[in-house]
């Protein structure tokens, strides 16, 4: 997965830059709005809106702009109703793909994502078809930072309740329960270490893609996929060696 996670960075850190900034907030926004719906907008008793919310923040929204998400969500504003719904289908090269949506209009967003993957190269699979290969996850991602040593990491997150703690190239990224992301996450920064965190699926397996035409043709369904205004989370599992990511970033 070094690949597909190194992409998913240099996405958020070009999107951090230009408009889609606006597009990345509509979507942490929605997320704020539907945790709160499902659980209540009390973050200390709603882990799942506790982390949309902390999410929203890492990423600069404004807290005027979540606390009206949470109102909505709870029913004090009035606001578009959305409902959560899961797609499954192959990339090219046979890679595994999970598209988390959050939608007005189900037959609309799903026409839309068929769309997608019929014109790139992919294809829709059935319900199930695809998400027996992932598992959902905490991750909280550390950078490297002057006198942060993986060993300490490691047993700090391992005390907190941690999985796991994978190296990805700029830092750490620890693998923790779902129920437990928060717990590891404020254990680490409580060690003055900066993180941030995010519920997500991991695959038990990856597709190695090699070659720079595969690449790009898997990375552009993908991103078309991740672009969608519906769209709050593309999963897949490829794996594409630095060497050959770096050719497709120029």
């Amino acid at each position: 997965m070094s690949g597909h996670s190194k992409w998913a960075t240099t996405k958020h850190k070009k999107g951090a830059l230009d408009k889609a900034r606006g597009k990345l907030f509509a979507k942490l926004i929605r997320q704020v709005e539907v945790a709160a719906r499902e659980g209540g907008g009390d973050i200390d008793a709603n882990p799942t809106l506790r982390t949309m919310f902390q999410k929203a923040r890492d990423s600069s929204v404004p807290l005027d702009t979540i606390e009206r998400a949470i109102k909505r969500g709870t029913g004090e504003l009035e606001g578009v109703r959305y409902e959560q719904v899961t797609y499954e289908g192959y990339a090219p090269c046979g890679v595994a793909v999970i598209v988390e949506c959050l939608t007005d209009n189900r037959n609309r967003t799903g026409a839309d994502i068929r769309a997608v993957f019929s014109k790139n190269g992919g294809s829709m699979a059935e319900p199930g078809a695809v998400s027996w290969q992932f598992e959902r996850k905490g991750v909280v991602s550390v950078t490297r930072a002057p006198g942060l040593a993986e060993d300490d990491l490691t047993l700090v997150a391992a005390d907190a309740g941690a999985d796991d703690v994978r190296d990805n190239g700029e830092g750490w990224d620890v693998i923790t329960p779902p129920g437990d992301l928060a717990a590891v996450r404020s254990a680490i920064e409580g060690q003055g270490w900066p993180a941030n965190a995010e519920l997500t699926m991991l695959p038990s397996q990856s597709v190695p893609i090699s070659s720079e035409s595969d690449a790009r043709k898997v990375l552009r369904l993908i991103d078309l996929l991740d672009d969608h205004d519906d769209v709050q989370n593309v999963y897949a599992n490829f794996d594409i060696p630095d060497s050959v990511l770096d050719l497709v970033e120029v």
